[in-house]
């Protein structure tokens, strides 16, 4: 009733091997992507993915693996509704308030890695990467809250070259009945993003500029890692550096702010006893940091440039019997600063410091020769610190969630599944005034495969179930709309939708 949703998808796979096959392989895909979408509005989404990749004995001792790959696509979008348009009529939940939404995306790949086995049983990896990526995306959040007459419509745009090389050294020691396994690395990524754009826009025509410059971020690293094996027990420390040099080139502004720096350090420790062949004890203790926006980071002089985080695990991992592996973790997440991006001005706000606690629970069965079960169950319990009571909610943030499924294989190339996604009603704002919807949807799959060719069908979302997928508590003004509101914005999640697939292999 909401429209159709019909995909075309054709998978294609060459795989190109010489005569000895040991020295040179070579393997290309394609994969071609065409989808209308759920809306009234249709999407006329497509995509085209392509990878290749060469492997190359240079010698007994050195390997060579080349890999291309790039994607493009292009799409049109119904954009966010508000609960109150869904509720008196005026707009369809499969509808539009803002029908020119949308937009297209690219991205082209470059990975070169050679690794050397060295004379001392030392092996050193060599990575070469390049990466070109653009965006063009149009969005409308707020509908007519700034502007009544053309509304909120928003263009963000750039062009970006990620280059980056790592070395990574690593060797093993023996000494009788203790392993250690040494590791040491370095990096530097460099991103150079030619005019990143954020502007207003009226069914994607320019109106003006709210912020237009380069962006150039490096970051150079370095680390080392020991690893020690002592009979059951198993111990290892990490220790990381991290520089970083944010600039930012405005072209609206032609005082532009200096560049700013600072670097990081981040160390980690595991510690893991292995009892027998099915009691297992660990815990994992480590910090880590969030790169804040280069735009911020930049005007701020450099204020919050890398917020730390600090996480801990204890867990467990069980076999009570062959066909049962359970792993129950405990675990925290401090971090000093988080972040809000605020899309329709082109800025991230600080929100202060978080703190996160939870309990994971990891189950696999195997059933019989031919059944398997899954399941996963991730409680999580996170406020924000230094807020009242009642204000500290972290908004979005995931209290209850869950994934399952059974699994039927046969050795005949046959499989069939049948799985679960759910996640718990929870808070969309800091006071809990806004609530984001829960659900729980169910899909099934089932996958014929042969030695030249592979038929699939997957039914999505089987039982049918009205759900959001992104939601967002918003302040909005529809048009002729007296006042703004704040309430909840969604994109409705898609209904039972069937997909076939046809795979060919050709050698």
């Amino acid at each position: 009733e909401a429209g159709s949703f019909n995909t075309i998808r054709n998978l294609f796979m060459l795989d190109l091997l010489k005569k000895n096959k040991e020295k040179e392989s070579a393997f290309v895909a394609v994969d071609l992507n065409y989808s209308d979408g759920p809306t009234i509005n249709k999407q006329f989404f497509n995509r085209i993915n392509v990878f290749g990749k060469y492997n190359l004995a240079i010698s007994k001792s050195t390997d060579l693996t080349i890999s291309l790959s790039g994607f493009k696509s292009k799409w049109n979008a119904s954009g966010q509704l508000p609960e109150r348009a869904i509720e008196d009529g005026s707009v369809d939940r499969f509808g539009s308030i803002d029908p020119s939404e949308g937009g297209n995306t690219e991205r082209y790949n470059l990975n070169v890695q050679l690794q050397s086995r060295l004379k001392n049983g030392g092996n050193l990896t060599n990575q070469l990467y390049y990466s070109k990526y653009g965006f063009k995306l149009f969005s409308n959040f707020t509908f007519y809250l700034n502007d009544p007459i053309n509304g909120d419509q928003i263009k963000q745009a750039e062009q970006r070259n990620i280059y980056g090389i790592n070395s990574q050294y690593k060797k093993s020691n023996y000494f009788n009945a203790i392993t250690l396994t040494s590791t040491y690395g370095v990096g530097i990524r460099i991103d150079d993003i030619q005019n990143s754009e954020l502007s207003s826009a009226a069914k994607r025509s320019f109106i003006t500029y709210k912020s237009f410059g380069d962006i150039k971020e490096l970051n150079a690293s370095a680390f080392t890692q020991q690893q020690i094996n002592i009979g059951k027990l198993l111990l290892e420390a990490g220790l990381r550096l991290d520089y970083f040099n944010f600039n930012y080139i405005d072209h609206l502004n032609l005082s532009n702010q200096p560049a700013q720096q600072k670097a990081i350090i981040s160390p980690k420790f595991i510690a893991q006893y292995t009892f027998n062949n099915r009691f297992q004890l660990y815990t994992k203790l480590g910090k880590g940091f969030h790169s804040n926006d280069t735009r911020v980071v930049v005007e701020n002089a450099g204020t919050s440039i890398l917020p730390a985080a600090y996480g801990a695990d204890l867990g467990v991992i069980l076999k009570p019997s062959k066909n049962i592996y359970l792993n129950i973790a405990l675990w925290s997440l401090y971090l000093e600063q988080e972040f809000v991006y605020v899309g329709d001005e082109g800025v991230v706000e600080p929100s202060g410091e978080t703190l996160r606690r939870g309990v994971d629970l990891n189950a696999r069965f195997q059933l019989s020769k031919s059944l398997f079960a899954n399941l996963s169950v991730n409680y999580s319990k996170g406020k924000a610190l230094n807020e009242d009571k009642g204000n500290d909610y972290i908004p979005l943030a995931p209290e209850l969630t869950s994934t399952g499924g059974i699994t039927y294989k046969t050795a005949k190339n046959f499989s069939s599944s049948l799985s679960y996604r759910y996640i718990k009603n929870r808070s969309a704002n800091n006071d809990y005034s806004i609530e984001a919807k829960g659900y729980f949807l169910a899909d099934l799959a089932f996958n014929y495969t042969q030695k030249k060719y592979a038929v699939g069908l997957s039914v999505e979302n089987c039982l049918n179930v009205k759900w959001n997928e992104a939601q967002f508590a918003t302040e909005s003004k529809l048009l002729n709309e007296p006042a703004p509101v704040t309430e909840l914005h969604f994109t409705p999640g898609t209904p039972l939708f069937a997909k076939l697939k046809f795979t060919i292999f050709i050698q």
